[in-house]
């Protein structure tokens, strides 16, 4: 529940195509705002970022860092903002903020602990847990479980090491995710921006 505070300085609207008021659409406006400015960013591949000078590289990392800090503030007064608080789109947001705080890894395990009280509570989704759980284990050496990480080699993209990967749709599937070919095909299409002469049939 919102405190007494955040209840006096909060002024809800109603956010058009959402259902939801939200308790902080100021919030929800910064996210979203942050996450769509660093994008491209985050879209360079590695081999881009091989070739940028110091400072294109130390600029990129500057945005994760104040984004990460201004997340930090959030978790601190709110929690993980989920839902009801800034909404679907800007709780996915967060989340694409909270992927990149790979500069700070112990902050970054106290939100996958938030992101999964979050889960608990209705306020965010299985998948989003297990994007930033798969996050922390590479940064943590050690192999991801739902195969949403990629990274990129000479032949192109590909997934970090995944374990048991014979039943790697059935842990995606727990999870609320789709299946590997077709999120591997996506990550594809969206850091390439080439199209593929062969698009595996959607998941019904």
């Amino acid at each position: 529940m919102p405190d007494n505070e955040t209840l006096q300085n909060s002024s809800p609207v109603q956010i058009a195509s959402m259902t939801t008021i939200l308790r902080r659409p100021d919030i929800a406006r910064d996210l979203l705002d942050r996450a769509k400015s660093a994008e491209k960013n985050w879209a360079i591949p590695a081999s881009s970022i091989a070739e940028a000078t110091e400072a294109e590289v130390t600029s990129m990392r500057e945005v994760d860092r104040v984004n990460a800090q201004v997340l930090r503030r959030i978790v601190s007064l709110h929690g993980w903002p989920g839902r009801s608080l800034v909404g679907t789109e800007a709780a996915q947001a967060a989340l694409a903020i909270a992927l990149h705080a790979d500069h700070d890894p112990p902050f970054q395990r106290t939100l996958l602990r938030m992101l999964y009280a979050a889960v608990q509570l209705g306020e965010a989704t299985p998948a989003q847990w297990a994007h930033l759980y798969d996050r922390w284990l590479i940064h943590d050496q050690r192999v991801q479980v739902y195969g949403t990480q990629y990274r990129y080699r000479s032949a192109g993209l590909e997934p970090h090491p995944i374990t048991d990967p014979e039943h790697l749709d059935r842990r995606r599937a727990s999870v609320g995710l789709p299946p590997y070919e077709e999120q591997a095909y996506a990550a594809r299409q969206h850091h390439t921006r080439q199209p593929e002469p062969h698009r595996p049939v959607p998941h019904q």
